[in-house]
């Protein structure tokens, strides 16, 4: 007997697709494509990090692991927190996790309950929609506005909140947007966080690259919300560790002692190997980041200079992460329209804004992880594209 739509659940047949997935599912028709489409560093994992995981696997560390994940990993994030957000952070604080979106997910799942409703700006990740489905929790999207440099208006916060609010996803700095979180911007919204009881699931992931003066705020830095702050976070963009899918998540004990418990039915465990792996990328050397994040804003400036350059195109100079997004209303045509006219007429792949939420409708999505050669190869060709279609 085959399998019907019967066997079929509700959330598979019904799980949104990937707008980012889409456009990276066309590459294979377009072999001499430049990929302006994703947000993947184009750098190898440091090699002292690899040493690592190799030493691991030879001196036999291929068993389970505790569920919360090795108290060294555990302590070395706490080190960091404690470092970075000037008060006591202990293990009982961090749980490790498979990645980022493992970490939005346990933390959703130890938190929110059906029918309770969790706040995402418009634009956002577009992960966060379906995982918040997949709790059986309402998302309730809040605009961002160009003119506002895509920050949150606490007004347009103050009309989103109802009875049944449990929390909000913040992501600082932004993918799409490029924008970072300010001390004084985070204080703008702490009175509704805090009167509203929020939990705040702060998506830090590109915590280390930011630009110019910009640098990093964590929510968890503010004093009148930090014990509802839940900082998921990865090693991903900021060791070149993407494949490795290891992140971890800082939280009060409090919440994570029920974190820790979902795990097992979840994961069960993260290999040894590639937690000792985490631990020499927190404990070593760190000049392969500085490196990495001078290297892309390098990158980031080639690419946004190069579309202000061009006729119809606005953008924002990016604050922090690895996108830009690029206004292209005056073209009055769609962002998926416009996306594939690029893909098929100049050779170039971008994400239309629309993956990312109905405000994203009159932008693309660019990434600067790709190499310095070939964002200037997508922008020679893009300028010589749009000069030809005047």
């Amino acid at each position: 007997m085959k399998p019907s739509d019967q066997n079929i659940s509700y959330y598979a047949k019904n799980y949104p697709a990937s707008g980012i997935r889409a456009m990276f599912d066309l590459l294979p028709e377009y072999p001499d494509v430049v990929n302006l489409c994703n947000g993947e560093p184009d750098f190898s994992t440091p090699s002292h990090i690899c040493e690592a995981a190799i030493a691991s696997i030879q001196g036999g560390d291929t068993r389970y692991s505790p569920t919360s994940g090795i108290l060294e990993l555990r302590q070395a994030v706490a080190d960091k927190y404690t470092q970075q957000l000037k008060r006591r952070i202990t293990p009982d604080n961090v749980m490790i996790v498979c990645g980022g979106t493992e970490a939005l997910m346990m933390s959703l799942l130890a938190t929110v309950n059906p029918g309770d409703e969790v706040i995402v700006t418009d634009p956002c990740y577009p992960n966060y929609f379906a995982q918040i489905e997949l709790v059986k929790a309402k998302c309730v999207s809040i605009p961002v506005y160009e003119k506002n440099n895509f920050q949150i208006d606490p007004e347009d916060l103050k009309k989103a909140i109802s009875s049944r609010t449990k929390g909000i996803i913040l992501n600082y700095p932004n993918n799409p947007l490029g924008v970072t979180a300010s001390e004084e911007y985070i204080q703008s919204l702490e009175q509704l966080i805090d009167d509203n009881n929020l939990i705040v699931f702060s998506d830090e992931v590109y915590e280390s690259l930011t630009y110019g003066k910009s640098g990093h705020y964590s929510l968890a830095q503010n004093d009148r919300i930090k014990d509802n702050v839940l900082v998921m976070n990865s090693l991903s963009k900021t060791y070149a560790m993407t494949g490795w899918r290891i992140g971890y998540i800082v939280g009060h004990p409090k919440i994570m002692k029920s974190m820790f418990r979902l795990q097992e039915s979840v994961l069960s465990c993260l290999p040894v190997f590639i937690q000792k792996a985490a631990l020499a990328a927190l404990r070593g050397s760190q000049d392969k980041v500085q490196e990495m994040a001078s290297a892309y804003e390098k990158r980031m400036n080639l690419l946004v200079d190069g579309i202000q350059s061009m006729p119809g195109f606005k953008c924002i100079r990016p604050m922090g992460g690895l996108c830009v997004m690029a206004n292209i209303s005056a073209y009055n045509k769609s962002s998926e329209e416009f996306s594939r006219e690029l893909l098929e007429n100049a050779g170039v792949m971008t994400v239309p804004g629309s993956a990312f939420g109905p405000m994203g409708e009159g932008y693309i999505r660019f990434c600067f992880a790709n190499s310095f050669e070939n964002i200037q190869k997508g922008v020679e060709r893009l300028s010589s594209y749009i000069a030809s279609r005047q």
